[in-house]
């Protein structure tokens, strides 16, 4: 069994593997420590994607460090690669340079690149691993597990809400709300950085007119893809995402061409799917029925947006076939911004993985747009949280993953 100072080296590997988030996607985030005894020789972690990893630099750093790594440990969060791909092996590495003894995080689940640990052990090395259990692992590198389930033929899906304290996430029924503050929002776009789309509803994309880019001290490796559904062809063409910094623009339309929809600027990416009418709850957006979904604008011809007249047909899609297309796409992990009936589909199809939560301290009073219509504690059984909750100037900042078996 690995010992405390083993697990130590093993949580400063972790941490130093996720440096680089945003860089390597959709490549795992590894680190590696290379200690004798208690005394660190060398670290390092994957940097780049197609670079050299983590076990190579951490091996160099050692060099350079005028250091031998003849006989020592080497610590890494997830076990060493087997496989020649765009680099090496890092067995191949371990092994020359005379690594004794390797102690893993996560077992590697490829079948190219996986079996790293048995490969050492053949080879004569002392190896220690997996020491993380399978939601330890799926916790550190969410979307690279998320690859090799049973729900891969979509992307792994992050919710994130920003909530006052009294539960609302806006102050009324398409208003644009700030809830949270400067420093959760500079959180928010360090998340953005290691996805691969952003994802929002067609009445946020009016009402909220966002850029949905990155704007913050990581710069992402390829700019995230922002995604509207619009199922009604609302979405005018003068929004600043069209107009405004990287990343393609992906937005779904139903089916049957640009008629009664709004023309869009060139190099916007037009997916077509077929929408599914449901009839709204009496001058609200549609509950229930089975294919959930996010409301358009209202019918066509009603000059309100956001609002629909009593008992009149709503456009949806169905997500399970927007998230497979998008999947199609190359997207791999996907964030969801808003709006509300948008995350209560997804909340309601079981198709969030993580859910990211911005409590602020501000309450909005009656009439606000509930966060969990079916109460806090109600929402959050079944959901296991990511780490301890932590204080962002004036909110507090919490992940949690829902609770699946391994796949």
């Amino acid at each position: 069994m690995p010992s405390d100072l083993d697990l130590a080296f093993l949580r400063r590997a972790v941490e130093l593997g996720r440096r680089g988030w945003g860089q390597v996607h959709p490549n795992p985030m590894v680190g590696c420590v290379v200690a004798r005894q208690d005394r660190v020789l060398g670290e390092g972690w994957h940097q780049a994607w197609g670079g050299p990893h983590a076990e190579v630099n951490a091996l160099a750093a050692v060099r350079d460090a005028g250091e031998d790594p003849a006989g020592a440990t080497a610590y890494v969060s997830l076990e060493p690669c087997s496989h020649e791909g765009k680099t090496p092996p890092c067995t191949r590495a371990l092994r020359d340079a005379g690594v004794a003894r390797v102690v893993y995080g996560a077992a590697d689940p490829g079948a190219e690149s996986g079996g790293g640990g048995a490969e050492l052990r053949a080879a004569g090395l002392e190896v220690e691993g997996p020491v993380m259990t399978d939601a330890e692992a799926r916790r550190e590198n969410p979307a690279f597990f998320h690859a090799f389930g049973p729900h891969a033929g979509r992307p792994w899906v992050v919710l994130k809400l920003a909530v006052s304290a009294d539960g609302f996430l806006a102050a009324g029924p398409g208003q644009r709300t700030a809830i949270s503050g400067a420093q959760a929002n500079a959180r928010v776009q360090e998340l953005r950085a290691g996805m691969d789309a952003i994802l929002v509803g067609g009445r946020t994309a009016e009402v909220d007119d966002p850029l949905l880019t990155v704007r913050g001290a990581v710069t992402p490796r390829v700019p995230p893809r922002r995604v509207v559904l619009d199922p009604l062809g609302t979405l005018p063409p003068e929004a600043r995402l069209f107009h405004t910094g990287p990343g393609e623009v992906v937005v779904f339309r139903g089916e049957g061409g640009g008629e009664g929809g709004n023309a869009l600027p060139a190099g916007a990416r037009i997916e077509r799917l077929s929408p599914v009418t449901m009839r709204p709850a009496e001058g609200g957006p549609a509950e229930g029925g089975s294919a959930e979904g996010v409301p358009g604008e209202g019918p066509p011809g009603q000059s309100t947006p956001g609002k629909w007249a009593p008992g009149e047909p709503v456009a949806l899609f169905h997500l399970p076939d927007v998230l497979t297309r998008l999947r199609v796409l190359g997207v791999r992990a996907l964030l969801c911004e808003g709006g509300a009936e948008l995350a209560r589909s997804l909340l309601r199809e079981d198709l969030v993985d993580r859910m990211i939560l911005v409590r602020a301290e501000r309450s909005l009073g009656p009439g606000g747009v509930p966060a969990f219509p079916g109460g806090w504690t109600a929402d959050m059984e079944g959901w296991d949280p990511v780490e301890p909750p932590e204080t962002l100037g004036s909110d507090t900042w919490s992940a949690w993953d829902r609770a699946r078996e391994a796949g």
